[in-house]
């Protein structure tokens, strides 16, 4: 585990969007690629909300405070427009939505501090409730263990030392799974960030947004991007293209998240196409831009669903 990733980190970069009312889980239900009708209460949920062509808008960890009150968290930087676009749809669901990030507070965990809080390393996405707070396994930074921590404001935190958001971040790279920001929206459909393989997709579930072509993009091999881990030396940030020698007019890819390695460098998750990781070159910005160092994936791709 790297010395890094040890402590407790503020997640000034997410925010919440509360669903309350009785029909909550079935309008999430209705409305991502995710199953809120079946929630357990010992589970989250990864989950991207798509448009019509499948292409993701937003990602959230969803989270039942119980079947009528359930949390979206998601990238700040998204969130007003996402509850808007969320909020055409209520029509005459019971359900109300709004922007409750001043009523939380959220910290990363990693390291021991995530193992105390979660009382172990259990499977990602499973979740454990402690007084009034409510800790969800994320997947790990390469052997380091993280966790979501969420309550209201106010509430006492986990004792941990202090770790920079920027060193959260990292983790959050290395882990593998995007959150989707405004650089990328529409970039990408769920495949395309390995969602399919990381649990925010369920393709037994009924209709949502984009469930046509996402479903299409699994089950008949249109898919021709998947997510991959780069490191490089010069600095990279979520939307910036990436380029294979083959092709040195057109990119290959798109970074969809990036920061700062402890150890120097930087280090992204891109979604970029298939036969363009199977060797050769990769720049960062155009043909003979910075230089990139494919990293293998910390989980198993799903080859049948």
């Amino acid at each position: 585990m790297s010395p890094a990733l040890e402590g407790r980190s503020a997640l000034s970069h997410l925010g919440v969007i509360r669903a309350q009312g009785e029909d909550a889980a079935r309008f999430l239900h209705n409305q991502l690629t995710q199953d809120f009708m079946l929630l357990p209460p010992d589970r989250a949920r990864l989950a991207a909300l798509c448009t019509p062509k499948g292409r993701m808008l937003a990602s959230f960890v969803g989270i039942a405070q119980s079947p009528g009150d359930i949390l979206l968290v998601t990238a700040r930087d998204l969130l007003a427009p996402t509850l808007k676009r969320l909020s055409m749809f209520v029509l005459r669901s019971k359900v109300k939505l709004v922007d409750a990030t001043a009523d939380f507070s959220l910290q990363g965990l990693a390291g021991d501090a995530a193992r105390r809080a979660l009382n172990g390393s259990p499977e990602p996405w499973s979740k454990r409730v402690a007084g009034a707070a409510q800790m969800v396994a994320l997947y790990p930074a390469d052997d380091c263990p993280r966790a979501l921590w969420v309550a209201a404001a106010g509430e006492s935190l986990p004792e941990a030392a202090e770790l920079p958001l920027d060193a959260w971040l990292w983790g959050e790279v290395r882990s593998g799974v995007a959150t989707v920001t405004a650089p990328v929206v529409e970039a990408f459909v769920p495949q395309m960030l390995n969602y399919e393989s990381v649990g925010g997709v369920n393709f037994k579930k009924g209709c949502y947004p984009g469930q046509e072509v996402v479903a299409r993009s699994q089950f008949r091999g249109t898919l021709k991007r998947r997510a991959y881990r780069v490191h490089g030396e010069a600095p990279m940030a979520a939307g910036q293209e990436v380029f294979h020698e083959s092709d040195p007019e057109q990119p290959c890819g798109l970074v969809a998240q990036a920061a700062a390695a402890p150890g120097g460098g930087w280090d992204a998750i891109v979604s970029m196409q298939v036969s363009a990781a199977g060797g050769g070159r990769l720049t960062r910005g155009a043909a003979d831009g910075p230089g990139l160092e494919l990293l293998p994936l910390p989980y198993e791709l799903l080859a049948d669903v």
